[in-house]
């Protein structure tokens, strides 16, 4: 399986702080924004990743993630050079796809909690059709809403209803099978002009094949692409860590996966050993 990160919005709905940074490289507590959706890709077993940046914008990315080597994985990068929607990605990225499965994570949505590792892979290991994920909302109204059945497949989807038909909302993260390129290049823009992750979300649907993960109240997830939203996240991931559990810890992940060497793991906390993520990792390293 192959993995997409969207890191190509311009931020508009945080200028002016995105006017000189590119928004998924924004500091969400102690870790670029990106660093998130990158920890989620990573969780799931995915090695082969493309980053799909804003058009002259890449570079910032390199430097801080490089090729992914350090992390056991391999990282390339593609520019959106027109925003024409998410379901862009997969006509950016068709020769990066190639005959594979793909997973799209959005380059400003923050997930965590328990057990979501297995959730991951569980919805990596569905060989055909979409997997997306329902998460839990006291009011929906604002977001596309998911109803599904009780053995997860999804009955409908509305965008922003006036009467839910569910609590749970579709965030950013989304597994697809190779069909997704032919069925991307089919789909009309929407009356924005965009090509619309909902109007590929629905052919799976015509064809009784999009599933649904529930993700309960248990579960964090953020879209943190406005000022209160990038807060809250920040706030509640250190509130988090200072309770000892760190989140979206990238050599971590690649450790625990066996990509990287003992050597090469204590080498990067190393060369952070003056920062609570770095001093964090040695910590870790002690137990190695």
């Amino acid at each position: 399986m192959k993995g997409i990160i969207l890191a190509a919005g311009k931020g508009t709905r945080l200028y002016p702080i995105t006017k000189p940074v590119c928004k998924p490289l924004l500091p969400v507590y102690d870790k670029p924004m990106i660093y998130y959706p990158l920890s989620v890709l990573m969780e799931a077993g995915i090695r082969d990743i493309l980053v799909i940046t804003p058009p002259d914008d890449t570079k910032p990315f390199i430097d801080l993630l490089g090729d992914g080597s350090q992390l056991g994985v391999s990282i390339q990068y593609r520019e959106q050079k027109v925003q024409r929607g998410i379901a862009d990605a997969f006509l950016i990225a068709e020769d990066f796809i190639g005959g594979d499965s793909v997973c799209l994570a959005l380059g400003d949505n923050i997930f965590y909690g328990p057990f979501f590792r297995r959730k991951l892979r569980q919805a990596g290991r569905q060989a055909e059709g979409a997997v997306i994920f329902g998460y839990y909302v006291a009011d929906p109204r604002a977001f596309g809403v998911v109803e599904f059945d009780a053995d997860g497949r999804a009955v409908s989807i509305e965008e922003k209803p006036r009467y839910p038909k569910s609590n749970y909302i579709v965030p950013g993260l989304y597994f697809y099978d190779s069909r997704v390129v032919e069925i991307a290049k089919k789909i009309k823009p929407s009356a924005r002009g965009e090509l619309e992750i909902t109007s590929v979300n629905e052919e799976y649907l015509k064809d009784a094949d999009l599933h649904v993960i529930p993700l309960g109240k248990e579960f964090t997830w953020f879209d943190a692409g406005n000022p209160d939203s990038l807060y809250e996240a920040a706030g509640q991931i250190r509130a988090a860590q200072r309770s000892g559990r760190m989140i979206g810890c990238l050599e971590e992940i690649a450790w625990h996966n066996g990509w990287i060497e003992k050597e090469q793991f204590l080498e990067i906390a190393r060369s952070m050993e003056k920062t609570d993520y770095g001093q964090y990792l040695a910590s870790l390293g002690e137990d190695i």
